[in-house]
């Protein structure tokens, strides 16, 4: 490097005077371990939003660089088995949370967080499907294991606008699933046919308290990325011996349901984490988002912003007014 200071978003974590703003940071206020990476794309997920304000009680360092995606290119591998040039992903762990985030020029990562960039994916396309993307592929891979197959019938992708949702819909698809998307967004509906849902129902249709212990069988899956009563709903609708695969919270962290989807109808709720992943499971899994799982239109998916625009990107994810992947190149 020939400089050691460097632009970053920096979130104060100051319950008494709660700023966000673009600063000049030096690689001594970062970790000194670890690999050095130059940044060149980061995404914005719906847990950077939470990161990046006090009342989210998720970001433990003060002051904090959020960011829980990183892809880039090694600077210095920090005597770890990568090399300096290496293109290089990493994500979740407690990157963004309790460590410096890919919302800035450069990032210190420990090596066994990191992994090298597949074969068929650009830094940036990496950044599109970002955590968002990996959870949505996570999903599908365990409803698959569970026996999941095109010719089952109708998917159920719930908070089908936001980055695990939309994600969700387009890998089905490319599958060759007949999705079903629920939104709230009634502006959305071009948006989610676009990516090749079957049809879009307004999320009120699954949102709703509804006491019966069961609903009409209508889905052979769902990727579930709310919670709440829309997840009880889902489960109460799902087909004998389907499944459901679980990873968001925006809609509450209780579910309203009963033991008779599981024990008359077979269903299974399996519970999808995208954080603490195994890196041989975290490899297998982006080798597939390379492939067989890679959505469709990556380059168009994403919409660019730079570190500048992350304050209004970050408020706005958190009020539901995303539709998409955000991805963030601090040279923007």
């Amino acid at each position: 490097m020939s400089s050691s200071t460097f632009l970053a978003f920096v979130f104060s974590n100051d319950p008494e005077n709660s700023k966000r703003s673009v600063q000049q940071v030096s690689l001594d206020d970062i970790a000194q371990d670890g690999v050095l990476i130059e940044v060149e794309w980061s995404s914005v997920n719906f847990k950077d939003g939470l990161a990046s304000t006090t009342s989210g009680k998720i970001s433990r360092l003060k002051p904090m660089i959020p960011g829980i995606d990183i892809a880039g290119t090694v600077v210095d591998a920090g005597g770890s088995d990568f090399a300096a040039g290496q293109k290089v992903i990493a994500h979740g762990y407690d990157i963004g949370v309790a460590r410096h985030g890919g919302y800035a020029q450069f990032a210190r990562v420990p090596a066994e967080w990191i992994m090298a960039l597949p074969d068929g994916l650009s830094t940036r396309d990496a950044m599109v499907v970002g955590t968002g993307g990996f959870t949505s592929a996570l999903s599908v891979v365990a409803l698959e294991k569970w026996g999941l197959t095109p010719s089952a019938g109708p998917v159920l992708v719930t908070g089908a606008t936001g980055g695990v949702g939309s994600m969700a819909v387009s890998m089905l698809v490319g599958r060759g699933y007949e999705v079903v998307a629920s939104s709230g967004k009634a502006s959305a509906t071009d948006f989610l046919l676009g990516l090749g849902a079957a049809r879009v129902i307004d999320r009120n249709e699954l949102s709703a308290d509804d006491p019966r212990p069961l609903q009409t069988t209508t889905y052979a899956a769902a990727v579930d990325c709310v919670g709440g009563n829309t997840l009880a709903n889902a489960i109460k609708r799902l087909n004998y011996g389907s499944a459901v695969a679980a990873s968001g919270l925006t809609g509450g962290t209780s579910i309203p349901t009963s033991v008779m989807p599981f024990i008359l109808r077979g269903v299974a709720l399996l519970g999808i984490d995208s954080v603490q992943t195994p890196m041989d499971i975290r490899q297998n899994v982006w080798s597939r988002i390379a492939t067989d799982l890679k959505p469709a239109g990556l380059e168009s998916i994403g919409h660019s912003i730079g570190l500048g625009d992350l304050d209004r990107v970050l408020t706005a994810i958190l009020a539901g007014e995303v539709s998409g992947r955000y991805v963030v190149s601090p040279t923007l």
